[in-house]
């Protein structure tokens, strides 16, 4: 009977484990994110850059050894250390908040009362189910209640969110809460229309399908001024 009891047990853990794992596949499946806010440990920062890269490196180096890839190769045996490094300084570069841009802000001295539109910035991300690029353009607008922020700063806003494993519906809050803070008003809009190649290349293989996401505050919510921003970002720029 104990034995029973303990094999009835283990088997009960199994069943619970293997569910669990269903459902958090179907989770990411369907692309469907949990918080607003970036899923961080406490102790995300405990370790320095490098440390991470030595750690990352050994387990990218034994992914490719059980997927059976001779590792001896010269077209291979530099791939573990290259991927760390990219993981760690480029493409999850934003998990770091010291890499956060410093948007300075700057008095509206010459009054101007109208929205601003930044369009057409482009986007790099990763989904954080399959950790497959995410590639597309994002607009955003503001409107001054008194201060303006630098150009370059709105795309680099948008950089710095976009380097870390996202979902596009938290990315797209992510870039218009920081833009709020930055320039003390609620009158901030995002759009972003971006490819994702979990969907793309994986899964469905749908290649022409893409997803838009928006977020709206303040004066954006209202119908005219939503209508305006996304008029605006169907202008044509020609040089």
């Amino acid at each position: 009977m104990y034995l029973e009891n303990i094999e009835n047990f283990i088997r009960n853990i199994g069943m619970g484990m293997k569910n669990n794992i269903e459902k958090f596949d179907t989770i990411g499946d369907n692309h469907i994110g949990t918080s607003t806010e970036t899923p961080m440990r406490t102790d995300a920062f405990k370790l320095r850059s490098d440390e991470k890269i030595d750690i990352i490196k050994d387990d990218v180096q034994h992914i490719m050894e059980t997927l059976g890839l001779d590792l001896s190769d010269d077209s291979l045996k530099g791939t573990p250390n290259r991927v760390a490094k990219m993981f760690v300084n480029e493409i999850f570069g934003g998990l770091d908040p010291a890499k956060k841009p410093k948007a300075s802000t700057f008095e509206n001295k010459y009054k101007y009362g109208e929205m601003l539109v930044e369009k057409n910035i482009t986007l790099y991300s990763t989904c954080e189910h399959h950790f497959l690029p995410i590639v597309g353009r994002a607009h955003v607008a503001y409107i001054s209640n008194g201060t303006v922020v630098g150009l370059s700063k709105m795309n680099r806003i948008v950089d710095y969110f976009a380097k870390r494993p996202q979902v596009q519906e938290r990315l797209t809050i992510q870039i218009v809460e920081e833009l709020q803070n930055i320039l003390n008003t609620k009158d901030v809009a995002c759009v972003i229309d971006a490819k994702h190649l979990c969907v793309n290349s994986r899964g469905i293989k749908d290649i022409e399908s893409s997803t838009v996401t928006s977020e709206f505050g303040g004066k954006f919510k209202e119908k005219d001024t939503k209508r305006e921003f996304l008029d605006y970002i169907k202008l044509e720029t020609k040089f």
